[in-house]
């Protein structure tokens, strides 16, 4: 048992202890501090990543309890790369509030995010679906303030909204998890697995029916149809940096979907093995025509990226939904290519708003603007990639999804809705691209505004991993279906928790 298992955790709680108490010094200290840990959270993540590839899976036993008496976290090759993805997110979302004094706007925002990474982290490694709930909750409570960080009317609205619907599903979340644990007796995930195995079948319908309003908190969390209206307004509306941390947000709805459905309803659950399915499936087949309505019908960039990121998500509920080793292989792929792209798209959006000057974002005409050509040039780039064009990375995730469904039966639905809302997504991308850049008012005189290039840097930096994903596509894939292998294979990892 390594103890380098539980640093993604540790370090960000501490590291946002100890960057609290740096604030008696100066705001320089404060970001020195901040970026710091992420490097070290980064280095950590590599090396953690490295030993499941190798090894397997590495369980921590808090306090050396067995499972399922004391507090469990798993560390495999899906938590493992979940995140090792936070943190290269997480570093360019901080590289680009730094270079534009975003972090400056209001107080804590360096304790903030600290927090939020250790929330995240912790859902992601977490092996109970109480301490789960624990960590929902750390992070939520991080992003609360996150959210309104800087003020504003309209920022202040949506992140109302957020709150609210956010602490609605915590209370849902709470009667799932009771009714699992009044009918089970445990909240280890492994060994819910195994009580479900053996359940009697006067308790199926209670088990269903807990399984079916924890799928509903996390369809909350990851924005599925039609638990999906929070997030445009919040998500545009929010500052850049934030934003493109919010952009991980989502993927844990869906690894919890992955992580705990798939383990407790999987392939040992009897009568309710993958019985939450075809729920997972309508229901992403519905949020990506939907968030598609929403990208076309889009007046901002910003807000057309939150609506991207809606359709991501739903590209990976149907993966998901199919429920076969190679669509969810191309779901792991397609992730990590998502998240990088939209954190990226929504840093270049702020950064475009400042050149625009009072035109900000807004999907309209404008006179000539300085960086004209470089800005174009990086529009197309992650309009190509989010779109899921060749040759960028998010064409490989999308072919991986499709070649996954080929053998059901319900293929063409599937190919007919993910070809459609694509064909709709590049045509809504090239208008916006074309009235932004191309289509300019001559007549006026040009904005003057002009930017340092340090703050186009975190841009390059997203666009590069997207490149990087698209060089090492055979090796990432190759682990991508290692990955999925894992998640099918509920009886390993039953066995490598150890319960007793």
């Amino acid at each position: 048992m390594s103890h380098i298992s539980i640093l993604p955790i540790i370090i960000p709680l501490f590291g946002a202890v100890a960057v609290l108490f740096s604030k008696v010094l100066n705001r320089q200290t404060q970001r020195t501090l901040s970026i710091t840990l992420i490097f070290i959270l980064l280095a950590v993540n590599v090396m953690n990543l490295i030993n499941t590839i190798k090894f397997g899976y590495f369980v921590y036993q808090l306090g050396n309890w067995p499972a399922p008496f004391g507090i469990t976290l798993v560390l495999d090759n899906l938590s493992a790369s979940m995140v090792f993805l936070t943190s290269i997110l997480a570093l360019g979302a901080l590289w680009y509030s730094i270079a534009r004094n975003i972090d400056g706007a209001g107080e804590h925002f360096h304790v903030l995010f600290q927090l939020q990474l250790f929330g995240i982290n912790g859902a992601f490694l977490t092996g109970d679906v109480f301490n789960l709930f624990v960590f929902f909750e750390v992070l939520l409570l991080a992003s609360y303030a996150l959210i309104l960080h800087g003020n504003g009317k309209e920022r202040t609205k949506y992140g109302l909204h957020y709150v609210i619907i956010n602490l609605v599903g915590s209370s849902l979340f709470l009667f799932g998890v009771g009714a699992l644990y009044g009918v089970l007796g445990t909240l280890n995930i492994a060994d819910l697995a195994l009580e479900v195995s053996k359940l009697a079948p006067e308790n199926n319908g209670v088990v269903a029916a807990a399984g079916l309003l924890l799928l509903l908190v996390f369809g909350l969390k990851a924005a599925m149809f039609p638990l999906y209206l929070w997030l445009p307004g919040a998500y545009s509306k929010t500052s850049a940096p934030v934003a493109a941390l919010f952009a991980i947000m989502t993927k844990v709805g869906i690894y919890a979907i992955i992580r705990i459905h798939g383990t407790i309803f999987g392939q040992e659950a009897g009568i309710l093995s993958y019985y939450h399915l075809p729920w997972v499936l309508g229901f992403g087949l519905l949020t990506l025509l939907l968030g598609t309505v929403g990208v076309m019908a889009s007046t901002r960039l910003k807000e057309q990226v939150a609506y991207l990121v809606l359709t991501s998500i739903a590209t990976l509920l149907i993966a998901v939904g199919i429920n076969s080793e190679e669509a969810l292989s191309g779901a792991l792929y397609y992730m990590f290519h998502s998240t990088i792209i939209a954190g990226g798209f929504f840093i270049f959006a702020d950064t475009l708003s400042l050149l625009r000057e009072e035109f900000k974002d807004n999907i309209i005409k404008t006179p000539l603007f300085k960086s004209m050509i470089l800005s174009g040039s990086l529009y197309f780039l992650y309009a190509i990639a989010i779109a899921g064009m060749p040759p960028l990375s998010g064409f490989f995730g999308k072919l991986m999804i499709l070649s996954g469904v080929m053998e059901k039966g319900y293929a063409w639905l599937v190919f007919t809705i993910v070809l459609f809302t694509s064909l709709c997504i590049i045509v809504s991308l090239t208008k916006s691209g074309s009235q932004i850049f191309y289509d300019s008012d001559k007549s006026t005189a040009p904005l003057r505004k002009k930017i340092s290039m340090r703050i186009f840097y975190p841009s390059f930096y997203f666009l590069a991993l997207s490149f990087i994903l698209v060089v090492l596509a055979n090796p990432i894939s190759s682990f991508t279906d290692t990955t999925a292998t894992m998640i099918f294979n509920v009886k390993e990892y039953i066995q490598a928790v150890e319960v007793f």
